[in-house]
């Protein structure tokens, strides 16, 4: 387990309670789970992700995340319509845990309230929440 001043964090992306990120990329929003939360689950053995046009609410569970340790669900940051799911998790679901903010994120949504992004932690919030 990493110690909290060893996790990659980004001050781009939005975070939520959960421990899923969210991160506007032109039109649409892209999601993963934090450095903290793969590095909580251990070795990802698998990913399950919705269908491109799946739709959720905020808060929505939209697939699970599967390691050596445990199966965990996910939960959407921002509602919305799938738009693309990173298919390279099917053979390589380790990328999550190797680089989960590039190579290992999960899916892409067209939101559909822009704003909920304002809602997600800032890096600074995230941390102060994960020392307790």
């Amino acid at each position: 387990m990493k110690a909290i001043s060893e996790l990659n964090l980004p001050e781009d992306v939005g975070y939520t309670d959960d421990h899923e990120w969210a991160k506007s990329v032109g039109e649409v929003v892209r999601i993963g789970i934090s450095d903290y939360a793969q590095d909580q689950l251990g070795d990802v053995v698998f990913v399950e992700l919705p269908e491109v046009g799946s739709s959720f609410a905020k808060g929505d569970e939209f697939g699970t995340v599967e390691s050596v340790k445990a199966v965990s669900e996910l939960y959407m940051p921002v509602g919305g319509e799938v738009t693309a799911v990173n298919a390279t998790l099917t053979d390589q679901p380790e990328l999550v845990n190797t680089d989960p903010y590039e190579g290992g994120w999960m899916l892409e949504v067209k939101p559909g309230d822009p704003s909920e992004l304002d809602a997600l932690k800032s890096k600074a919030d995230y941390l102060d929440m994960l020392k307790g």
